[in-house]
């Protein structure tokens, strides 16, 4: 009966622990549906508790708060860990004029062209070398996404023209994170040229807004 208690009282810690991954009420997300991070990350957690106690003969409490721990983080899947790789770049990214977007497992990076390159350039501009380290970084130290590069532009020039200049743009974006250690087997690369504006090309403010650099990352098959 002893042990039972232990065990109860590890496989409830452990998913409060789990549950706190998001702000609001841990078991469903802003719009009412059940949040699977959560959801799954305390099943997680009290399978974990069952697991290390009959594991840890020793210390039935010990080892269940541990598996409570290691299940709760594997139950959550792969929403948990890109609630984390979410968060730290919107940390490294503050301040850049990169925006972090997120939509479900899907994280983008959205690149103005203002401080990515240079008018008519391909070349990276220098103080868009940092922004682009830390986002190396990120991505060696996270390594269960693919990344797929897409350069934009507006819709000056002719269309052949701007799909060119959008691939090479993407590609030296490509070229310089693999050169920080990044694998170029997890990398695509394409060119949208004018076609998917994101603001009227009418105006020197939309054009400024079309001339972009995104970077997509989504989970590698199976990490789900």
């Amino acid at each position: 009966m002893f042990m039972h208690k232990h065990l109860i009282a590890a496989a409830t810690a452990g998913a409060l622990l789990a549950g706190c991954a998001t702000t609001q009420n841990p078991y469903q997300d802003q719009d009412g549906s059940t949040n699977k991070t959560a959801t799954y990350g305390t099943i997680g957690a009290i399978a974990g508790a069952a697991a290390g106690a009959l594991i840890n003969h020793d210390n039935r409490g010990k080892g269940a708060l541990i598996g409570a721990a290691a299940g709760g983080a594997a139950g959550a899947g792969y929403g948990y860990y890109a609630d984390k790789q979410e968060a730290e770049l919107r940390k490294s990214m503050q301040g850049s004029g990169v925006e972090v977007q997120r939509d479900g497992n899907n994280i983008k990076l959205i690149m103005p062209g203002n401080i990515t390159f240079a008018t008519d350039s391909a070349e990276i501009a220098s103080n868009f070398y940092g922004p682009l380290n830390s986002v190396a970084s990120s991505m060696q130290q996270y390594q269960q996404n693919n990344i797929e590069i897409v350069g934009h532009t507006d819709s000056t020039g002719s269309h052949s023209y701007n799909l060119q200049l959008s691939q090479r743009r993407a590609q030296s974006v490509a070229s310089y994170l693999q050169g920080q250690g990044v694998s170029a087997a997890r990398m695509t690369t394409r060119g949208a040229g004018p076609d998917q504006p994101i603001a009227s090309n009418a105006t020197a403010e939309g054009r400024s807004a079309n001339r972009r650099v995104e970077v997509n990352l989504t989970p590698i098959p199976g990490a789900q």
